[in-house]
């Protein structure tokens, strides 16, 4: 391509759509179609030159047209409550089900590693030592120890807004970092499962495994899958760095970006759901078999979400990602 030639070829055209769009809304109706006809031959325009002859500078100035005429044509669009209960219903719950094979996974492998360190912690009189003294293991331990007044050391309104932060921070932290390909996510959750392990083991050392278990998982079901979730989609944006499968490695990590996102969101509800539990539930008066029924139900009801109505949307076509009218324009990627 003649770059010279091509720019005095279609300079005017540019210009013409530069000043349609300087005047707004006082465009007659075939300025109007004048505007979307410009618009659509100058982003076959740009993507000509991006990809027969890229000048920076031009398709800086291009770009920045484009852009500026799609915001025009398509008009800025507002989120309402719509959009809000079609994520709820649809967009959220089937991006966690198309994720299923990396956070399902996720969860086994980590629960089982929190067992096994566990059960080596709590048998291991020596890794009992290297952790803390045996003063501090007894007053962590023993009835009306640190790992009983824990969750009614605050006021309950606090405490569950204290954990709910700290959890969707952790979360996000799983879903932004995955893509420097998986390792910081599996350092986080590497952290999570060590605390875990190191609560199983001391409890169980002490013969009180039934009230540490009793405590963690009227909260710690949904809690744990919320985490487990964050964790298999960002291995799963780490991957896709490493392997974009056939889109274009920009296109997809868009594409995962924007679910992760979302997701992010999603899961931050969630955690609230567990955040309530715990502060509320977690240390209240209720026999341990109640506490544990509301964990166990919270959990299902969650499972049964992206079961029933994440699969329904999968298997629609849905991914979680941003309706097509919404995203930018991609080029087609060779077969």
């Amino acid at each position: 391509m003649d770059l010279d030639v091509f720019v005095t070829a279609h300079r005017t055209e540019w210009d013409r759509l530069d000043h349609l769009l300087h005047r707004g809304r006082r465009l007659t109706g075939t300025e109007a179609d004048e505007l979307v006809a410009l618009y659509q031959r100058t982003a076959t325009h740009l993507s000509l030159i991006q990809s027969g002859a890229p000048d920076p500078m031009l398709t800086a100035r291009l770009t920045q047209l484009v852009a500026r005429a799609r915001s025009t044509v398509t008009g800025t669009r507002r989120a309402t409550w719509r959009d809000a209960t079609r994520f709820l219903t649809v967009g959220f719950p089937a991006a966690v089900y198309r994720s299923r094979h990396w956070w399902i996974p996720t969860a086994v492998l980590s629960t089982l590693l929190a067992a096994l360190m566990g059960w080596w912690i709590g048998t291991h009189p020596a890794v009992q030592s290297a952790i803390a003294a045996p003063d501090d293991l007894r007053r962590m331990t023993s009835p009306g120890g640190e790992y009983e007044t824990y969750y009614s050391s605050h006021p309950a309104a606090s405490f569950a807004a204290q954990v709910w932060t700290n959890n969707a921070q952790a979360a996000a932290m799983c879903l932004v970092l995955g893509a420097f390909l998986c390792f910081p996510v599996i350092w986080i959750l590497f952290v999570n499962v060590v605390n875990l392990a190191v609560g199983i083991g001391l409890m169980s050392s002490a013969g009180r495994l039934d009230t540490f278990l009793g405590l963690v998982l009227p909260h710690g079901l949904l809690e744990l899958t919320a985490v487990f979730v964050a964790a298999g989609t960002g291995l799963r944006l780490g991957w896709t760095v490493i392997d974009p499968g056939p889109q274009t490695r920009r296109s997809a990590l868009a594409q995962q970006g924007r679910a992760a996102i979302g997701m992010a969101i999603g899961l931050a509800l969630v955690l609230f759901v567990s955040g309530v539990i715990e502060g509320f539930v977690t240390p209240s008066g209720l026999p341990t078999w109640a506490r544990i029924a509301i964990g166990i139900a919270a959990e299902l009801a969650f499972l049964a979400y992206v079961h029933v109505l994440g699969g329904r949307a999968a298997r629609a076509g849905e991914v979680g990602d941003l309706d097509a009218t919404e995203r930018s324009a991609e080029l087609p990627a060779a077969a």
